[in-house]
């Protein structure tokens, strides 16, 4: 028979829970240190606008495989290769005094596109929408840029562009500031007008549906409309939609 000192069964035990105490200490330490490592990252996207380049979170010694385990997580979006920010940024509401019975909120979408495409400026249908001038709402963003620039692939959000030439490209661009970006997007004519150079394509209807709206509005200006109706080569067809309806 064989015989065994309980005593030493009792020490083992003992030894075992230290053990498993110990470990699931480091455990706990671990996860903690990892969770103030997301934490301070997700604090870096947030103090720079709420996003940031990969070179930006390198140099600022933040892990690759933090980073990517963020992503995974979706507490962070891919706008385009190298260019990341938080999710749930939320809108930014603006206030916009000058742009009377125009839309004031910016879409985080239209705001993902201008940091992606510095050069991309808001355009057609979605800078109709922005203006509350049509009561279309586009499922992409429409941005125009210059006929000879190159698009990085953007994962996010799902975008329609325009490549202008440099005679269409450059006149009527304004500029909204936001927080570490700048937002362009053409004016309300000139808006009106390229929907009238692109109506064999979306049809005359929405570009009528804008000019209808913006002449019923106090701050219509109609010399501006002939003005971006010339530079857009339009003239000829919206004008005489033009006289018609500032007769009524």
């Amino acid at each position: 028979m064989y015989f065994v000192d309980l005593s030493l069964l009792k020490i083992g035990r003992v030894k075992f829970r230290l053990i498993l105490f110990f470990c699931q200490c480091i455990i706990l330490t671990v996860k903690k240190i990892h969770s103030t490592d997301m934490e301070r990252i997700i604090a870096y996207f947030r103090k720079h606008g709420g996003y940031a380049l990969m070179k930006e979170l390198k140099a600022a010694s933040f892990q690759t495989r933090d980073i990517a385990r963020l992503l995974k997580e979706g507490a962070i979006i891919k706008v385009k290769p190298s260019l990341y920010r938080v999710a749930n940024v939320g809108e930014m509401v603006l206030p916009l005094p000058k742009m009377k019975g125009s839309g004031s909120t910016i879409s985080q979408e239209i705001i993902d596109v201008c940091k992606a495409l510095p050069d991309g400026v808001i355009c057609l249908a979605s800078a109709l929408a922005f203006y509350d001038l049509t009561t279309f709402n586009p499922s992409e963003i429409y941005v125009a840029i210059p006929n000879a620039a190159k698009v990085p692939k953007i994962d996010f959000p799902p975008l329609r562009v325009f490549y202008f030439r440099e005679r269409f490209y450059k006149p009527g661009i304004e500029r909204i500031e936001v927080p570490n970006c700048t937002i362009k997007i053409y004016s309300k004519e000139k808006t009106i007008c390229d929907m009238f150079r692109y109506r064999n394509k979306y049809g005359e209807d929405l570009a009528l549906e804008g000019l209808k709206t913006y002449l019923s509005r106090k701050e219509a200006n109609v010399n501006k409309l002939r003005k971006y109706a010339g530079i857009c080569q339009v003239k000829t067809v919206m004008m005489p939609y033009l006289k018609a309806l500032v007769k009524q």
